[in-house]
């Protein structure tokens, strides 16, 4: 694992989410022992269709649109993403500051921007979360 992914490759959970580390591949979530079984077998069985297994959440989720079978397959699963937004801010002094925020977008947000918007907006993804609760309810 190179050196500037492993800030961004962890599995994460709390009592009604699971979090992904957004430079994770599928084939690494589907070898991650503790990663849930029931998302490995989404993973397997409906991402799997239009996704390659070595690519990242990263570059998946920035390139997908809402045509995609997997876009509808994490739209069940109710998923967010926390993604890092350059801006632009002015400090106390009046002065102009460049900077990344973070926020949290629902996917049918997300995957509405373009691709020119989410370059011009130097968007970076962090993680992708889902929700426990539609997890659940999600029939495999």
């Amino acid at each position: 694992m190179e050196y500037q992914d492993r800030d961004y490759k962890y599995f994460m959970q709390d009592s009604g989410t699971l979090y992904f580390g957004a430079r994770f591949s599928y084939q690494e979530i589907m070898e991650e022992e503790m990663a849930n079984f029931k998302f490995k077998s989404i993973i397997e069985h409906y991402i799997a269709k239009d996704t390659d297994l070595s690519t990242t959440l990263e570059s998946h989720l920035y390139y997908l649109t809402p045509e995609q079978f997997s876009y509808r397959t994490y739209e069940q699963l109710k998923a967010r993403v926390k993604i890092s937004v350059l801006e632009e801010r002015r400090s106390l002094l009046g002065r102009k500051k460049t900077g990344y925020r973070t926020r949290v977008v629902r996917l049918d947000e997300f995957a509405g921007w373009n691709l020119a918007q989410k370059k011009k907006m130097g968007i970076v993804i962090q993680e992708l979360i889902i929700s426990k609760l539609a997890l659940m309810a999600f029939s495999v």
